[in-house]
Formats: structure tokens, C-alpha cells, sequence
């Protein structure tokens, strides 16, 4: 790290990059080059910094010892309001993907659903949280106690189920499209 480089707006920078995921203060120590002190103290200055802030929408969490940027509560209604009001068939085929895996293999972490689609899945499982599509149902036993994810009622409505039973079977096939699993 550079010394014009301010370590507050460097950690800033990574946890927003991180995103849902976090990154572990160990990480964090060994990518930043500095001190366990000096980076304890900068966390836990802006740990308090961000709740103090009430011009602020973001705050840091810490739990087992991995930080991330979240959004703060009060910003929760207003996502959801944003979301809500753009139709479910705009949806792109990656949050279309996404949220087949979940329906299917629920519940169901983050990490499981990135290794059937083989790519991140961050900001997709954010925008079907906001739109209320899926939820978090707990924590999984695995290291780190990733999120587990699983559908919500206001999916069913959408897709006009009564229950999971009411999805199509899956083929053997692995040539299906997810754009096929839910097609209105």
C-alpha cells in the first residue's frame, strides 16, 4: 500500500468489492501489508463511523471475524419497493438460473449455487432477496456459516404454484434452458 493511500478507503474498497461474501480480517491483514493494531483500529473506527453516520445508508457487520458492507435497515422497504415494481419478466436469465437452482435444490448457499452455474451469483441472489422472490432460512453447518437460500411465498404467487410438487420435472438432460423452467 502506498502512503498517499488512505487505509480506510482501501478496506472501504475491498469490502464493497467482497460484497455479500465479506472478507476474513486474516485476509484482509495479509492483502493490506500493515499491522493486526492498525488494522483493528481502522476497522473498528469505521465500524463506528458508519453507525454514527446517519447520512449514510451503508454500515460494516463483522461476524466470525468476516467484514462486509451491507445496507442498513432502513433501507430495506425502499429496495424492496424498487424491485417490486419492475414485473418479473425482467428478469434476466442469470437471476432466472439462479432462482431455478433455488426452487430445486433448497435450501441451498451461495457457494453450492455458484458451483452448479459456475460463475458468482452475488448480485443475482440481491436482486431476488429485494424482489422478495427468496429469502435467507438460516445458516449452514459448513465452515464460515454461509446464508442458506430458499423461495418465498410471493415466487409462488408469481409462478402460480401451490407447492414445489408443481414444478415441471427435471429431464436428464443437461440441454434444458432455465428460461424453460418457468415459462408463463
Amino acid at each position: 500500500m502506498e502512503k498517499h493511500e488512505s487505509l480506510e478507503m482501501i478496506i472501504e474498497g475491498i469490502l464493497y468489492i467482497c460484497g455479500d461474501e465479506g472478507i476474513h480480517f486474516s485476509q484482509l491483514l495479509k492483502t493490506l501489508g500493515c499491522k493486526e493494531e492498525v488494522l483493528k483500529h481502522s476497522l473498528e473506527s469505521m465500524i463506528k463511523k458508519y453507525q454514527d453516520d446517519c447520512s449514510r445508508g451503508i454500515e460494516i457487520l463483522v461476524f466470525s471475524d468476516t467484514y462486509k458492507l451491507v445496507a442498513k435497515t432502513a433501507v430495506h422497504p425502499y429496495a424492496q419497493e424498487i424491485f417490486a415494481t419492475t414485473k418479473l419478466a425482467t428478469l434476466s436469465s442469470a437471476a432466472m438460473e439462479t432462482l431455478a437452482i433455488i426452487a430445486y435444490k433448497q435450501p441451498i448457499t451461495r457457494a453450492e449455487i455458484e458451483d452448479l452455474r459456475g460463475v458468482g451469483c452475488d448480485m443475482m441472489i440481491r436482486k431476488l432477496l429485494a424482489r422478495n422472490l427468496i429469502r435467507e432460512c438460516g445458516r449452514s453447518d459448513a465452515a464460515g456459516k454461509p446464508y442458506l437460500y430458499e423461495v418465498t411465498e410471493e415466487f409462488m404467487d408469481n409462478f402460480k404454484l401451490k407447492s414445489l410438487e408443481e414444478l415441471p420435472q427435471l429431464p436428464d438432460s443437461k440441454s434444458m434452458r432455465p428460461d424453460d423452467l418457468f415459462e408463463s
